[in-house]
């Protein structure tokens, strides 16, 4: 994205939250369900708006995919994080031993100006990815969206829904192939921008791109203070944090761990 999209994006987003009518795209976000009246408006205690974030749970998810992004962005100035699912009420995870709780249905929510769709167990992704419906209730919030987001498989999601053909994105390493078959192109990087989509790679990269997101919805200070405020600070022990240099045994051993825990 050019800093000219970026810069008119964020003004897109500072005019919503000031109240603004006629551009601004909060002023027609719609989170039903029996939530508080004010959340309903799309204001909180202040009477500014908010930025609605819908997060997709569905069963098999992985767990920090969601939980990074949200841990980020949930301190934004402004920004309400929502949890959404199928159903309302707990969703597993990959490993099938932790729950997050879905706040609102798909029926519930008809927009929201971030999107943001998890990545999965090999399971969970690939009932997500030939779930008809979900892929519609995910073209009806993109088309309102300012950023449409994914993270590690989650961008296969994407794909399968149909927006990702022709575009740059990345996405779990062992799942880059899967990329071109749905069309888009595979692009390396802890997350691609390609107008309103932004695609993360595997797991831990969602927390990179949930500070860049932090500053698209807000500025570069606020995102500088998030990263701070979660002590976000990487000194990993060990090197092998990409396919490149943990070789093949290890990367073999990686997806057997990934698949044994979700057995």
């Amino acid at each position: 994205m050019s800093v000219e999209h970026g810069h008119s994006r964020r003004q897109v987003l500072r005019t919503a939250v000031a109240g603004g009518v006629g551009a601004s795209v909060a002023a027609t976000v719609g989170m039903g369900g029996p939530a508080h009246a004010a959340e309903r408006g799309g204001t909180h205690a202040g009477g500014r708006r908010r930025i609605r974030v819908a997060v997709l749970l569905y069963d098999g998810f992985t767990a920090l995919d969601a939980i990074g992004p949200y841990e980020v962005l949930c301190r934004v100035p402004d920004v309400r994080v929502t949890m959404v699912a199928k159903e309302a009420g707990p969703v597993l995870t990959d490993t099938g031993e932790l729950s997050l709780v879905a706040e609102r249905s798909l029926r519930d929510v008809d927009r929201a100006e971030v999107l943001l769709i998890p990545g999965g167990g090999e399971p969970g992704a690939v009932a997500m990815m030939k779930d008809s419906a979900v892929h519609e209730w995910i073209r009806r919030i993109h088309r309102h969206t300012v950023w449409t987001t994914s993270v590690c498989t989650g961008s296969l999601i994407l794909g399968a829904a149909g927006l990702l053909r022709g575009v740059p994105a990345t996405t779990y390493w062992a799942a880059r192939p899967s990329l071109k078959d749905l069309g888009a192109i595979d692009t390396p990087g802890r997350f691609v921008e390609s107008g309103k989509i932004i695609t993360a790679a595997g797991v831990s990269a969602g927390i990179d791109m949930g500070l860049h997101l932090a500053a698209r919805l807000s500025d570069d200070r606020i995102a500088e203070a998030m990263q701070l405020a979660i002590e976000y600070d990487p000194q990993p022990p060990y090197d092998t944090g990409s396919p490149e240099k943990a070789g093949d045994e290890l990367q073999k051993l990686a997806l057997k761990l990934l698949a044994d825990a979700g057995r």
